[in-house]
């Protein structure tokens, strides 16, 4: 039971991914197929199946509490308190109303409101993308988050305790009391000794890593003592970590712990408890399904127009705080969950939330992709650009055959034509067994001058280059790409892939057919005027400067932009060519402007005419979910004939 459940856990989210599915719809499908109501490999009234579901509710609750940015939120913590609660009252009332509407108990109809006040932010790592993060419209909306989770979670605490007993004032005045103090004394029991074991665990991060798991579910554990859900204690838990524990392997590995495990068998659990036939009777043959829907895009478009308005924001502003507060995923599903198994609500609302998650959780970020845009571009013209300056550059030699290649790409990249001297660091990172090898490698990458070469003992090769990169301050990191992926690196990833998720700077990805001097014409595309596109054409345009070779940076747009659009389009690039700063060479630089309805195959066409495509990827997990970024960039680097830089921006701002 327990290796068909991480069978499917593994298995499931490339497939999904390739037929450009979410991995939590191929996992509730893969429920389905597998649950009593398909195969019946699996039920959900198993013990090892509840066991693993009830730890990836309690995970799911803690990993959105810790990715949520406490010091944004302080920043301006009024406003996204008034949003906040006026984003958790509409769908609230919204909610109840329905619930009366089609005869659910009082008690039931205020879960279904809660249900729909949360949300999960799924479209923020699209807005880090556009380097949009201090935009106030979008730290207002993400602060809101802490709002509304928090005061769904007490009323699902209310309601579950209310449903075991009765509907007296003083119940309801003695419960709220618990859970105050319960709330208070996990976030000051986990930050004191948190702090405490931070500092004592520096080199020990399995000890730490321990604690952490030891205090979220503990803190589950004292909930359910303390008569609240054991989601409220997760969720808690998550913020007083998310206060105490530093960036680093740990919070990584706590967050991919969770994404890998626990809440992947939440989901199939989820597919176990649907019934087929009774969600289509449910979706064709009743409107629940559709208003409910309907009144969570409504009541949520009307709390951020009103916000919107009181504050003085433009349309933009306004869509961008309605896209990020629409996504129902975390606690959405996991009150829901609580509530089916608790009583207090049937399948038709079950069935109503899942499709209500799939609609919310597509629309959502889509929305967001096409509000962010229209806001005004925060270009770092303030910045000394990349151009102006040497660069510390690291590069990791896993394979020997890479090495001189890699080597000098970043070299090239470092330094420039008549630029300020960078460093370039040669990194080798062995396991203890390996050191000796790795101190003959040493020797002779000294011997060779190549740079600073450095050596690293670490059983974690991806953690060793993370923390090399780290402490030697470096502004890139050069790594190499294989081949296309065969069936083991697409199921379980790769060095790359773990390096990209780990490093804090941006780390260029490789693949080379030949030396720097076939590297004569460049194409950078270009999908939109942002600070990381910015940045993108200036690293391209330092090693055109290097390798003495034209560059052509490709806007691809939509066919039916305004002409007055696409004309300060032109205009924007242009500033780019002139307003980046002092070139470290002559570069021959031309701006295509092309409409385009395939732009995949348009920049395949396009690359046949260059050396090198220099193209950006964008990582995209929040909340530790199993939500998985565009896979354009991948498609295109099994497409590409010529060389391909790929630049991979940090996990986290």
């Amino acid at each position: 039971m327990l290796a068909l459940l991480l069978g499917v856990s593994v298995v499931v989210p490339p497939l999904v991914r390739r037929l450009g599915m979410p991995d939590l719809v191929g996992l509730l499908v893969a429920g389905v197929l597998i649950g009593p109501h398909g195969l019946q490999w699996l039920n959900p009234s198993q013990p090892t199946v509840q066991l693993l579901s009830d730890g990836g509710v309690i995970y799911l609750l803690f990993l959105a509490g810790l990715e949520i940015d406490l010091a944004e939120f302080a920043r301006i913590r009024r406003r996204s308190l008034r949003f906040g609660l006026l984003t958790f009252a509409l769908p609230m009332l919204g909610g109840l109303l329905l619930g009366l509407g089609f005869g659910y108990s009082l008690l039931s109809a205020v879960l279904i409101g809660s249900i729909l006040s949360s949300h999960t932010p799924l479209g923020y790592p699209i807005v880090r993308s556009y380097g949009a993060m201090r935009e106030e419209a979008v730290t207002v909306a993400i602060g809101g988050t802490i709002v509304t989770d928090i005061a769904a979670l007490v009323v699902l605490a209310l309601c579950m305790g209310l449903a075991q007993g009765n509907l007296s004032a003083l119940g309801v005045g003695w419960l709220l009391l618990r859970v105050g103090i319960y709330a208070a004394l996990v976030v000051l029991v986990i930050t004191r000794l948190g702090r405490s074991l931070v500092q004592r665990s520096v080199n020990n991060d399995s000890q730490l890593f321990v604690a952490v798991l030891l205090a979220v579910f503990l803190a589950a554990l004292a909930a359910e003592l303390a008569g609240v859900e054991k989601i409220v204690g997760a969720f808690l838990a998550g913020l007083a970590v998310n206060a105490v524990l530093p960036e680093g392997r740990v919070r990584e590995q706590v967050i991919v712990v969770g994404a890998s495990l626990f809440i992947p068998v939440f989901f199939i659990d989820l597919g176990l408890m649907l019934d087929l036939p009774v969600f289509a009777r449910t979706m064709v043959g009743s409107p629940f399904a559709l208003l409910l829907i309907a009144t969570l895009i409504g009541t949520k478009g009307l709390a951020a127009w009103w916000a919107g308005r009181f504050y003085g924001y433009g349309r933009a502003q306004i869509l961008t705080m309605w896209s990020l507060s629409l996504p129902q995923v975390a606690a959405t599903l996991a009150a829901t969950f609580v509530g089916f198994r608790g009583g207090l609500l049937d399948a038709q609302v079950l069935n109503g939330v899942l499709a209500l998650m799939v609609v919310t959780a597509s629309l959502g970020p889509w929305l967001t992709a096409r509000a962010i845009p229209l806001l005004p571009p925060l270009l770092p013209h303030d910045q000394a650009p990349l151009e102006r300056r040497g660069l510390a550059v690291l590069v990791p030699i896993t394979n020997p055959a890479w090495e001189r290649g890699l080597i000098e790409l970043a070299g090239l990249l470092a330094n420039g034509k008549g630029a300020v001297p960078g460093r370039l660091m040669p990194l080798k990172v062995v396991t203890a067994e390996q050191s000796g090898a790795g101190r003959q490698w040493l020797q002779r990458s000294g011997s060779a001058a190549l740079g600073q070469p450095l050596l690293r003992v670490d059983s974690d090769i991806a953690g060793g280059i993370a923390a090399a990169a780290l402490e030697q301050d470096a502004d890139l990191v050069v790594m190499g790409l294989d081949s296309p992926a065969g069936l083991g690196r697409w199921l379980f990833g790769d060095l790359v892939e773990a390096t990209c998720r780990q490093v804090a700077c941006p780390v260029v990805v490789a693949r080379l057919h030949g030396d720097s001097a076939s590297l004569q014409r460049l194409l950078v595309p270009i999908k939109h005027l942002t600070a990381a596109a910015l940045e993108q054409f200036q690293l391209a345009r330092r090693l055109a400067a290097a390798c003495g070779a034209r560059l052509t940076l490709l806007h691809l747009h939509d066919p039916n932009l305004p002409a007055a659009a696409l004309g300060q389009l032109g205009e924007e690039l242009q500033a780019w060519l002139g307003g980046a700063g002092p070139e470290p060479g002559p570069v021959q630089v031309e701006v295509m402007l092309k409409p385009s309805w395939a732009v995949e195959n348009d920049l395949i066409a396009a690359s046949s005419h260059h050396d090198l495509v220099i193209l950006r990827c964008q990582r995209r997990v929040v909340a530790g979910l199993p939500i998985p970024a565009s896979e354009r960039v991948s498609r295109l680097l099994g497409r590409l004939e010529c060389s391909t830089l790929v630049i991979s921006d940090p996990l986290r701002s």
